[in-house]
């Protein structure tokens, strides 16, 4: 481990390394997760606090991060989290934040340059900010050599043909402005549908719910397999309760589709899951319970 904000392992041929952006208790635990009553947080104490949950405030603890993937002799980010600068009025947290996300990324020996292929598991603002900069008043990308993988039903949908998401959050907007715009402008979006192979280890596939164009992302190397799984789960609990989706989806019955697919084929074929906003270790093995899921352990 680098340091306190890093942490790195490997999938057979492929390195993972963990940039934690920001981490803190974010919202009610049963504002974020609806569907989860105070006796699931209370009865699972020993696995949520203190890196999922805060018992004292009943809080859910998330993280705000970036994984740095090293694959095939290339470096692909999944995922670039807040962001500097932004206008989020819709949420205090994020407006107009300021952190060291790049020093912590240079940290682990990522230079800007260095970065080949960025993947947006999806375009909501705590995924995409570090997409871009500031350069003397306008936003350029901020890793100028880089691809950018955008899934396209998010992009139709947050971009301005779909009214930057129906202009029910006026962030989506502003997020789509600074953060998405700039990168279609300077060439380097590349969208996707279904199933995007990047190389012979990672694979994007479609995941909807969370948003239209919500994904995962596949890694199999030498019999090892992962999947980052972007927000189809924001809290352990809803390893528990696959049932229920969080406040942020904007398709909770399709989420749940997705979400159970993808734990099944998780349980079934041993792949490490990661979600975008575990604290802890932020990486789990997941079992069969029944008509749900448990876990089975925390690694690495």
């Amino acid at each position: 481990m680098a340091d306190e904000n890093t942490q790195s392992f490997v999938i057979g041929d492929v390195e993972v390394v963990r940039v934690v952006e920001w981490q803190a208790p974010y919202a009610p635990a049963r504002d974020l997760v609806p569907g989860v009553g105070p006796e699931v947080w209370q009865g699972n104490r020993e696995l949520l606090a203190p890196d999922h949950w805060e018992p004292d405030s009943d809080r859910a603890v998330v993280a705000l991060q970036t994984w740095v993937v090293r694959s095939g002799g290339r470096t692909v980010l999944v995922d670039t989290g807040v962001g500097n600068g932004r206008e989020r009025p819709g949420n205090p947290l994020f407006h107009q934040r300021e952190g060291d996300f790049p020093d912590r990324l240079a940290r682990t020996g990522v230079r800007l340059e260095d970065v080949d292929v960025v993947v947006n598991t999806h375009i909501h603002g705590d995924h995409v900010g570090w997409n871009t900069r500031d350069a003397d008043g306008s936003w350029v990308p901020m890793f100028a050599d880089a691809t950018y993988l955008l899934p396209a039903a998010d992009d139709r949908h947050f971009g301005p043909d779909g009214g930057y998401g129906g202009g029910v959050r006026p962030d989506d907007r502003l997020t789509y402005e600074d953060s998405i715009a700039p990168v279609h402008k300077a060439g380097q979006a590349v969208l996707w549908d279904g199933e995007y192979r990047i190389d012979d280890h990672l694979t994007l596939e479609s995941a909807p719910g969370h948003t239209p164009g919500s994904s995962v992302l596949r890694v199999a190397s030498r019999g090892e397999q992962a999947v980052f799984v972007g927000d189809l789960l924001h809290s352990p609990v809803q390893i528990l309760h696959p049932e229920c989706s969080s406040c942020f989806c904007l398709d909770p019955r399709q989420a749940v589709v997705s979400r159970r697919r993808i734990l099944e084929r998780a349980a079934d074929q041993g792949e490490l899951v990661i979600p975008a906003h575990f604290g802890g270790s932020g990486v789990v093995e997941v079992r069969r319970q029944g008509a749900s899921f448990d876990l089975a352990n925390w690694t690495p």
